[in-house]
């Protein structure tokens, strides 16, 4: 189901890392659903939103920039960082920015 992240009221921390894909799978769905797994475990957690066309994009909302790194260095997503450098991605950037704003309609 696809959904918004139900994030708290700001400030916190959105991470994006937005992809271009290699043509080749090569396990890259069943990595992606592990890492969203993984990542909703992890402490500071607050949401995930993602988004794949040409160009993927995956917004994940963090409490603290502590948190961040913690999920940067958890040996699982490492293991899939370097797969994606590998394997799965042509290009990729991840952005980290503070959230001060956040209002929606609807849901």
């Amino acid at each position: 189901m696809t959904r918004i992240a139900n994030t708290p009221e700001p400030p916190y921390y959105a991470v994006i890392f937005t992809s271009l894909r290699t043509a080749e799978d090569n396990g890259y769905g069943l990595m992606a659903e592990r890492m969203t797994e993984l990542a909703a475990q992890q402490p500071g957690f607050l949401g995930m939103e993602s988004a794949r066309e040409a160009l993927g994009v995956t917004v994940s909302y963090w409490d603290s920039l502590e948190a961040i790194q913690r999920w940067k260095q958890q040996v699982e997503h490492r293991e899939a960082q370097r797969l994606g450098r590998s394997e799965w991605y042509a290009a990729y950037r991840v952005r980290v920015a503070r959230v001060e704003r956040d209002y929606g309609f609807g849901e």
